[in-house]
């Protein structure tokens, strides 16, 4: 513990963020640059807390306390060494992780919690300016060959920890550059490129393969890859999206929200805008917000990114509507501390500009003579409990339509494609998503699943906690016995 009495001394503070009317004119991110005295002050408030229940909320087990006590000793190099022993990507999750982990913060029960995301995010940085992260070129190798299938962040870790058991790794992904999600589905407002390519060097360097444009089950036959690799793991994402089959969803303007944000992403990139993330052209054309009325459908981060999107394509009008009634602005009694609240969050993109609803079920989409969208056709609900369910009943009387040119939907994702490579391998599905005992697939011992493919869609952070503890199962297989790093388990655990 740094500062015994940090955490009576400052208050929680978060770097500053550009002006509203500067910020949605670009794509930069929107943080404004801080000091490392900044992240010395918020580590100083961690707490002596006894049990670091901040353990527990992180997918990934990070070793909170003591990286916070690294910082605060201004001891960079240590602290990079502690955050990067259980995270491979800090530099993403301390972009876009949610941050459960400040959800389980002791401090948090009567104040504001430690600035856990700030300071993971500040020791990469300070890393990276200080030439602290260098590929590993010492590797002894196993002479095993292993294939990554998807190189979203499950995929991307899993990679670099086989690597790091000396297989030799190849990532295969459809799209043409490497990060899934990361790349096309994340906005830059959030996660700049840079900061994939920045890791990808090292990766690289390592000597991990990537090989892009290569729809694995189509390019490179299921069978071909079973011979040419000792294991396979698959960690495509949870890649199809909820469809809302109400009349008039065939109108042009209604479009899922990946297909929208995947274009603006590649725009951004000055890249070809023809296909989506997934190599499959676009049936629509090009997708724009820009004086159009825009209702997103769906309250997630997804919807978020939707919302800021449009506001910077210059939108009309901004609308985000929810089925679920309204969460309560304080952490609701049914999870208190230290689970994750369920509470309203208002994103930086609504903090731009969004007009938002909840309770509200979508009846129709409305068309036009030509077959363009015009409004949306809504109806108030009213939840009620009966025999201890949440029931949806609509209002009398509150059926309207609302103007809207185009509508996109973000209401989640319901499993990963199963056509093509899943089927030919033969795969048992739970749920829609690959079945898997300890990330091993139970049809064939070769072939493991992690992340989204195997426990739907999640966060980030889950995400490369799954690609970790696939990456030993799989040396495991291999080798018999692993070094790799295991996630400590935590008696508090309800995963």
């Amino acid at each position: 513990m740094g500062k015994p009495t940090g955490f009576l001394e400052f208050t929680r503070e978060l770097p500053k963020k550009r002006d509203v009317q500067q910020r949605i004119h670009d794509y930069k991110e929107i943080e404004k640059p801080y000091a490392e005295e900044d992240t010395q002050k918020q580590a100083a408030r961690c707490m002596d807390c006894g049990i670091p229940f901040c353990h527990n909320g992180c997918p990934l087990g990070n070793i909170i306390p003591e990286f916070n006590d690294a910082v605060y000793e201004q001891n960079w190099e240590y602290a990079y060494e502690i955050l990067a022993s259980t995270n491979n990507f800090p530099e993403f999750t301390g972009r876009i992780c949610p941050a459960p982990c400040e959800s389980s913060c002791v401090l948090g029960i009567n104040k504001p919690p430690v600035a856990i995301e700030f300071i993971e995010k500040s020791i990469i940085e300070a890393a990276y300016s200080r030439g602290l992260v260098q590929p590993n070129n010492a590797i002894k190798r196993t002479g095993k060959a292993v294939a990554v299938v998807g190189s979203g962040p499950a995929g991307l870790a899993a990679a670099a920890q086989l690597n790091k058991a000396g297989h030799t790794v190849t990532v295969f992904e459809r799209a043409d550059q490497i990060g899934g999600l990361l790349r096309y589905g994340i906005p830059d407002f959030k996660l700049e490129k840079w900061v994939i390519d920045r890791r990808l060097d090292v990766m690289k360097a390592e000597g991990i393969t990537f090989k892009t444009n290569t729809n694995v089950g189509e390019h490179v036959k299921a069978k071909e890859l079973l011979a040419d690799f000792d294991a396979v793991l698959l960690t495509g994402g949870s890649t199809v999206p909820r469809d809302l089959p109400i009349p008039g969803r065939e109108l042009k303007g209604v479009h899922f929200a990946m297909e929208f944000l995947s274009q603006q992403n590649k725009r951004v990139a000055e890249r070809p805008v023809e296909v989506d993330h997934r190599g499959v052209k676009y049936a629509s054309g090009d997708i724009f917000a820009t004086d159009k009325n825009v209702v997103v459908i769906g309250g997630g981060d997804t919807g978020s990114d939707c919302v800021g999107t449009s506001n910077r394509h210059g939108a009309k009008s901004v609308t985000q509507i929810e089925l679920m009634p309204m969460p309560p602005a304080e952490r609701a009694e049914s999870t208190p501390w230290p689970n994750w609240p369920m509470m309203l969050r208002t994103s930086t993109s609504h903090e731009e500009g969004c007009d938002r609803h909840w309770s509200i079920n979508t009846k129709a989409f409305i068309g036009d003579e030509n077959g363009n969208l015009k409004a949306l056709r809504i109806v108030e609900l009213d939840w009620q409990t009966v025999d201890g369910k949440m029931k949806m009943v609509e209002v009398p009387g509150s059926e309207r339509d609302i103007p809207c040119e185009l509508a996109l939907l973000a209401a989640g994702f319901l499993h990963p494609q199963q056509e093509g490579l899943l089927d030919a391998l033969e795969l048992e599905y739970e749920r829609g998503n690959v079945k898997a005992v300890n990330y091993q697939t139970t049809t064939n011992p070769k072939v493991f699943a992690a992340g989204d493919m195997r426990r739907g869609q999640s966060l980030v952070v889950w995400a490369i906690s799954e690609g970790r503890e696939a990456a030993r199962a799989v040396d495991l297989f291999l080798m018999g016995d692993s070094q790799l790093e295991a996630k400590a388990k935590s008696m508090f655990a309800t995963v």
